[in-house]
C-alpha cells in the first residue's frame, strides 16, 4: 500500500488522510523555525491533539480511533515525509500508548484511555539510563515502596520530548528486585512529579526532537505500575521492541521517500529541464539505486508489520532476527538512498540547505537512524540469535 492510498481507522481512509493534512499542514508552517532553532514541535502537537490522532491506537470502546497497526505505519510514513523529528516523536507516543492500551489495569487504565482519546496525554518514555550501555532490560534506579505508594527518583540521559509530555512511562527496578532484570513500568503523570531538564538541544540532524537529559522525582500510587513489577521484560518483547522498529523505520523510510519524490518533481519540471540530462546514465542509476533501496525497506517494513499484526508471540529467534533486520536495514538503506540522491543532483540542490529538495536536512536527520539503539549492538544480539536458529527458519 502507498504512503498516499492511507487506510483510516474501521477503513476509513478520507478521514485518517484529512487528520494527516491537518496535522502536515501546521508542521510545514512551522519546519523552518523549528529547524532552524532545534524547537520541539508544538504547533504539529497541538494539531495531533485536535485531530486526536494522539489517540490513534486507542480502541474506538475507549473513545480513540481504533487505529491498526498498519494506520501507525501509514501514518508515521506520511508524517515522515514533512519532518522525522515529528514523525519520530509520534511513532514513540504511539508505542507508549499501545503499551497502556494493553497492560494498564484498572482504574489507572480508563482514566488513562480517556485522555488518550481526547489528545490530553502525549506520552513520553523514560528507558535509558547512564551506565547501562543502552541495554533495555536492565535497570539501575530503584522504585521503592512506601506504604501504598511508589517513590520515583530517576535520571534518564535522553528523554524525547519530556518538556512537554503530559505524561511519563519510566522503567526503574523493581521494589524486590535480586537482579538488575527484574524491571518495572510505571506510570507518572506529569502533577505527580518534579520534572527538570538540563543542557541544550542542539544536534546534527532531528533538531526539533528535543531528547534532553532529565531527572524525574516524585511518588505515585502503586495501582500505576503497568502490567505488575517486574513484567517489563513481556511488555518490551510484545510492544515496545516491535512498535519502535516498526515505528522508527516507518518515519525514515516516509523521509527518505518524500526526499526521492521531491527530488523525482524537480527533475520532471519543465523550467528545470535544462540543468539536468534526463539522459544521462550516472543520472538514472542514482535514481534507480535509491528506488530500490526504498523498495527494498518498504518491503521488509510490511513483511515485518505482517508478523506482528499475526503472531502473538515474538520470543523465537526467527522473530526477533526479522525485527532487528528491519530496523538495522532501514537505518543503513534510507540513509543511503538519500546519499545516493546527493550525488544525483549534485551541489547545489544535494547540498545547499535552501534547495527545494530538503536532501541535506534529510540526509542530516537520517544519519541518527543507525545511532538510535546502535546498529553495532543489535548486530551482536543478532549473531547470539543465529546460533540459536540453525535450520535458518523464517516467519
Amino acid at each position: 500500500m502507498s504512503t498516499d492510498e492511507t487506510n483510516g481507522p474501521g477503513g476509513d481512509s478520507t478521514d485518517l488522510a484529512d487528520r494527516l493534512r491537518a496535522v502536515t499542514r501546521v508542521a510545514e508552517e512551522h519546519l523552518a523555525r523549528t529547524e532552524r532553532e532545534a524547537l520541539f514541535p508544538e504547533h504539529a502537537l497541538a494539531e495531533l491533539r485536535r485531530t486526536g490522532l494522539l489517540g490513534l491506537l486507542v480502541p474506538t470502546a475507549d473513545g480513540g480511533l481504533g487505529g491498526t497497526l498498519a494506520d501507525l505505519v501509514d501514518v508515521t510514513l506520511a508524517l515522515g515525509r514533512t519532518d522525522m523529528s515529528l514523525a519520530m516523536i509520534f511513532a514513540m507516543h504511539c508505542q507508549q500508548s499501545e503499551a497502556l492500551v494493553r497492560y494498564a489495569r484498572p482504574p489507572l487504565r480508563e482514566k488513562l484511555m480517556a485522555r488518550l482519546a481526547a489528545g490530553e496525554l502525549y506520552l513520553a518514555s523514560v528507558t535509558t539510563e547512564t551506565g547501562k550501555g543502552g541495554h533495555l532490560f536492565k535497570s539501575y534506579a530503584p522504585l521503592r515502596e512506601s506504604g501504598e505508594r511508589l517513590e520515583i527518583d530517576r535520571t534518564a540521559p535522553i528523554v524525547t520530548g519530556g518538556t512537554h509530555a503530559d505524561g511519563f512511562l519510566i522503567t526503574m527496578r523493581s521494589p524486590h528486585a535480586t537482579a538488575d532484570h527484574q524491571v518495572s513500568l510505571v506510570y507518572a503523570d506529569r502533577a505527580q512529579l518534579t520534572v527538570t531538564a538540563s543542557g541544550r538541544w542542539d544536534p546534527m540532524g532531528m533538531r526539533a526532537s528535543q531528547s534532553l537529559p532529565m531527572k524525574l522525582t516524585g511518588d505515585v500510587p502503586g495501582d500505576q505500575v503497568i502490567g505488575e513489577h517486574g513484567a517489563f521484560h513481556r511488555i518490551a518483547q510484545s510492544v515496545f521492541g516491535p512498535l519502535a522498529h516498526l515505528g522508527w523505520s516507518a518515519a525514515w523510510l516516509g523521509t527518505a521517500s518524500g526526499a526521492m519524490s521531491r527530488v523525482v518533481r524537480l527533475l520532471r519540471d519543465p523550467a528545470g529541464r535544462g540543468r539536468f540530462d534526463l539522459g544521462s546514465e550516472l543520472l538514472l542509476t542514482r535514481l534507480s539505486r535509491a528506488r530500490q533501496r526504498l523498495d527494498t525497506v518498504h518491503a521488509l517494513l510490511r513483511r515485518t508489520q505482517d508478523l506482528v499484526e499475526r503472531q502473538a508471540d515474538l520470543s523465537a529467534p526467527s522473530s526477533q532476527l526479522l525485527l532487528n533486520a528491519l530496523k538495522i536495514t532501514a537505518a543503513e538503506e534510507c540513509h543511503a538512498a538519500v546519499d545516493d540522491l546527493v550525488d544525483a543532483v549534485g551541489l547545489r540542490h544535494g547540498y545547499l540547505k535552501d534547495s527545494p529538495t530538503g536532501l541535506e536536512k534529510a540526509l542530516r536527520d537520517l544519519r541518527s537512524a543507525a545511532l538510535n539503539y546502535g546498529n553495532d549492538r543489535l548486530h551482536l544480539a543478532d549473531g547470539q540469535l543465529c546460533l540459536l536458529d540453525p535450520d535458518v527458519t523464517f516467519r
